[in-house]
C-alpha cells in the first residue's frame, strides 16, 4: 500500500483512508491501484465484515488528479481507475462512505455503490465529466437516474454544478447529514454496529437487493469505460484539459 492510501482493520471494519490532504485527496493511478487492491483484500479477509471509505483532514476527494491522469490515462479495464471502479460491482460485503468537504467525480459516483453514506454538513458534491469533455463513469449514467430521477440526474451530469449535503439528503444520495468533524466517527459507529449483525444475513440481504441489477450495472460500466476512453482523445476533452493546464476558461463554441 502507498502512504497516500491507509488501510486498517479493527472490530470487523476494513477502513480505507484517502490520504493526500495537501491535494484535497485528489486521486492518482497509484492511489487507485492501492484502493482496488484494498477492496479485493477486504472481500477475501474473513475477519472483515464491513468496508468503510473516507478522506483525510476534512475532504473526501477532489476526484482525479488531472495532471497524473493525463500522464497515466486509462487504457483498458486493467487500468487502476477501472480496477477500482469495477471493484464496486463485485462487493459482497457492505460498503460505507463518510463524506466531508468535497466529493468530485468518482468521489460522488462511488457513493451510488455504497450501502450507507453519511455526509458532513459542509460537504459539496460535483459530477464535472461533461465540463471536461468526458462522459459518466462507474455506472452513474444508469444508477443516478434510477436513484434521483432523469431530470435531476441530467442536470447533475450535463451541467456539472456543485450541490450541497442537504440536496444530497433530499435526493436520496446520503443517509444522513452529520456535523462536520463527526462524520467519520459516526460512520464508523454504524459500521461497527453492522459488523455485529449476523454476517451471512447481511451478505445475503445485500445480494438480494442488488443481484438482479448487477449484470446490467456491469454492462453499463463496461460501455461507459469504453466511451470514456474514446472521449479522452476528443477535441472537447483536449480543449478542456488544455484550458485546465493553462488556467483559463475552455471554449467549446467552435467544436460541434
Amino acid at each position: 500500500m502507498t502512504d497516500l492510501v491507509r488501510t486498517t482493520v479493527a472490530n470487523g471494519v476494513y477502513q480505507i483512508e484517502m490520504n493526500r490532504p495537501d491535494k484535497k485527496n485528489a486521486l492518482t493511478a497509484e492511489m487507485y491501484s492501492a484502493m482496488a487492491d484494498g477492496l479485493v483484500e477486504a472481500e477475501a479477509n474473513p475477519a472483515v465484515r464491513v468496508i468503510l471509505i473516507y478522506g483525510s483532514q476534512g475532504n473526501f476527494t477532489a476526484g482525479n488528479d488531472l495532471s497524473d491522469f493525463l500522464r497515466n490515462p486509462p487504457a483498458d479495464k486493467n487500468s487502476p481507475v477501472f480496477r477500482f471502479i469495477n471493484g464496486f460491482a463485485n462487493l459482497q460485503k457492505p460498503f460505507v462512505a463518510a463524506v466531508e468537504g468535497i466529493a468530485v467525480g468518482v468521489g460522488t459516483t462511488m457513493l451510488l455503490h455504497c450501502d450507507l453514506v453519511y455526509a458532513g454538513s459542509g460537504a459539496r458534491f460535483c459530477l464535472p465529466f461533461a465540463n471536461l469533455g468526458l462522459t459518466p463513469e462507474a455506472g452513474s449514467s444508469l444508477l443516478l437516474a434510477q436513484r434521483i430521477g432523469h431530470v435531476r440526474a441530467a442536470e447533475m451530469l450535463m451541467l456539472g454544478e456543485q450541490f450541497n449535503a442537504e440536496f444530497a439528503l433530499y435526493s436520496g444520495l446520503v443517509n444522513a447529514v452529520i456535523p462536520d468533524g463527526q462524520v467519520v466517527e459516526h460512520a464508523l459507529s454504524r459500521c461497527e454496529k453492522l459488523a455485529m449483525q449476523p454476517a451471512a444475513s447481511i451478505r445475503i440481504t445485500k445480494d438480494l437487493m442488488v443481484r438482479n441489477q448487477r449484470p446490467l450495472v456491469r454492462e453499463i460500466m463496461a460501455r461507459e469505460s469504453l466511451i470514456f476512453g474514446q472521449q479522452l482523445g476528443s477535441p472537447e476533452a483536449k480543449e478542456a484539459f488544455s484550458a485546465f493546464l493553462e488556467k483559463r476558461r475552455p471554449d467549446f463554441s467552435k467544436i460541434t
